[in-house]
């Protein structure tokens, strides 16, 4: 189903879709299956490398960034979890400042995968009580990260997957002398 992600609503499209043929919705990031199936990369990163201090985590509707902290609060106690998203899509960040779940337009940033208006009611609940916080980057640290990773490294990185290396690239977290992961 197509649909116009700047003028539409698709959880409004997802329900109608579930409504008319009978269909279970699973939304793509406020579900507890959702959740734990995301903390597993992190479950992976820690029995590789062990504890971290820090964990820096892409930021759209919370889902991985939850699993993360789920998984960092099982393997890794001490290790502080950071949200990272869009300086234009800063709801996460907003949330967490007020203590609610804000609400913004579809944000206008190259990360698509995290161009969500509002963090999940379950998502929400977990970073408020687990993540350390939520830091942002310019589309422009974005477009550095993905350079770096594709000429230091031969990879091709998508945006949204660049959020977390960008915020360390920047200083938007702090990493120097901790021991890091990057998800």
């Amino acid at each position: 189903v197509h649909y116009d992600r700047y003028t539409e609503d698709r959880e409004a499209i997802g329900r109608r879709i579930a409504a008319d043929t009978g269909a279970t919705l699973i939304p793509p990031y406020d579900h507890r299956d959702v959740i734990a199936g995301q903390g597993t990369a992190a479950r992976e990163l820690f029995e590789e490398v062990g504890p971290l201090d820090l964990l820096l985590v892409c930021l759209g509707g919370g889902g991985f960034t939850s699993g993360c902290v789920l998984a960092a609060e099982a393997m890794s106690p001490g290790c502080a979890v950071w949200g990272v998203e869009p300086e234009a899509g800063d709801d996460g960040r907003r949330s967490l400042a007020e203590g609610r779940i804000v609400h913004i337009e579809v944000p206008r940033t190259i990360a698509d995968g995290a161009q969500t208006q509002h963090l999940g009611e379950l998502t929400f609940a977990i970073l408020k009580r687990g993540a350390a916080g939520v830091a942002t980057v310019s589309d422009a640290a974005l477009v550095e990260a993905m350079r770096f990773f594709a000429e230091r490294m031969k990879l091709v990185v998508e945006p949204t997957g660049a959020l977390a290396a960008a915020a360390a690239f920047t200083g938007a977290v702090p990493v120097a002398g901790r021991r890091v992961g990057v998800m």
